[in-house]
């Protein structure tokens, strides 16, 4: 055999190399996020397993493994060993350079992993994050976390940003929320009779929630608070307090209690007003330049 025979055939074999650690990795990425998938899907509940960690580890497998076949394809191909101790060697270069360009991909995972370290949320949970970013957490990777918001859009937000952001998590600890319900009323309605009405048909919805403990209900202490918190310009305020078991819940209890108090008002002679305005004339010389 000749020297280029030689040559050639060792090319070949590194090709094979480089060729089948690629293979391998794709294959056992696949495999793994399909098993992690599976499990987390079936028996993460069951064996009381954080589906979070599940979900990182999931993202995290295709960078390890890859990362993995190129430490080994570097290990076993001679002529790379050259070309790594020439990457060394412009370390420095290389380090500002490379640095520099990745500093928000080094910061995001940075951030995923103190994410899943100190879990201020977990997949699952509902969190608002800034403005109008409010949804149900579905997937957290190395780079970003996946919310799917209420319109079923998908909103992925860097991990960096998160860390910088105040976040909202209903789902952290108690799930269970203290619903504002808003009401305006007339001067001349009945705030009794209007206080009245609203703890009734708040105490009828299905999702309404008694959450008071054994010495309030001794004491009596309604189940839903109801305060007068304002009195504006055209009406006056009245706020109630509602529990529910969850955010969605307390949205729905919300919209349908605003509908049944507006129906039993209406029934009532409770008026909802509406802005107006009153004009007062000082004397006839200025209805007379009104008029004209």
């Amino acid at each position: 055999m000749t020297w280029k025979e030689l040559i050639e055939s060792q090319n070949v074999k590194y090709a094979v190399l480089i060729i089948a650690s690629l293979i391998i990795a794709f294959i056992a990425s696949f495999i793994i996020r399909k098993i992690i998938t599976v499990f987390n899907k079936r028996y993460s509940k069951k064996l009381n397993v954080d589906s979070t960690n599940l979900s990182f580890l999931k993202n995290s497998v295709s960078f390890i493994l890859y990362t993995a076949a190129a430490i080994y394809i570097f290990y076993n191909i001679p002529a790379l060993h050259s070309l790594g101790t020439g990457l060394f060697a412009g370390a420095g270069i290389a380090a500002v350079v490379i640095g520099f360009a990745a500093q928000k991909a080094f910061s995001n995972i940075i951030s995923g992993i103190f994410i899943l370290i100190f879990k201020p949320f977990s997949v699952g949970d509902t969190i608002e994050i800034g403005e109008k970013r409010k949804g149900i957490v579905e997937e957290i990777t190395l780079r970003h976390i996946m919310i799917r918001d209420y319109e079923n859009r998908r909103i992925l937000i860097p991990n960096s940003i998160i860390s910088d952001e105040t976040i909202i998590n209903s789902s952290i600890i108690d799930e269970k929320i203290r619903q504002f319900v808003e009401f305006g009323i007339s001067y001349d309605s009945d705030v009794d009779t209007a206080t009245k009405i609203i703890r009734e048909e708040a105490e009828k919805h299905p999702d309404f929630i008694d959450n008071r403990k054994k010495d309030e209900k001794k004491n009596k202490i309604p189940s839903v608070i109801i305060r007068l918190t304002s009195l504006d310009d055209f009406s006056v305020q009245l706020r109630a307090y509602v529990w529910v078991k969850n955010n969605d819940t307390g949205f729905t209890l919300k919209c349908d209690i605003l509908k049944s108090v507006k129906k039993r008002f209406e029934k009532e002679g409770i008026e909802i007003p509406f802005p107006y305005r009153t004009i007062v004339y000082k004397n006839d010389s200025d209805i007379s330049k009104t008029q004209k």
